[in-house]
């Protein structure tokens, strides 16, 4: 199969975990300081950044690398907060 096809579902797949992510707090469905949002969040970010570097879009890859390292970081904090 064709590299380009891969990467462009990598990307849809990406595009749609963010987009879930967001339906889903936008709905109160999910809060924002979730553990499941933020995986989705890191996910998604993730799978963009492998369809955003193959057709070297790289201000793309960086602002979803900046994403995943929030959502990274919003774990950890959360993490840290809850186990004192």
């Amino acid at each position: 199969m064709n590299n380009h096809i891969w990467f462009d579902a990598i990307g849809w797949l990406g595009a749609a975990a963010l987009l879930v992510a967001y339906a889903m707090v936008s709905s109160r469905k999910m809060e924002a300081d979730s553990a499941p949002y933020q995986l989705l969040n890191i996910v998604g970010s993730l799978l963009l950044v492998a369809n955003t570097i193959f057709y070297r879009a790289y201000p793309s890859s960086f602002v979803n690398l900046i994403w995943a390292g929030i959502a990274v970081f919003s774990i950890t904090t959360r993490r840290r907060l809850s186990s004192r």
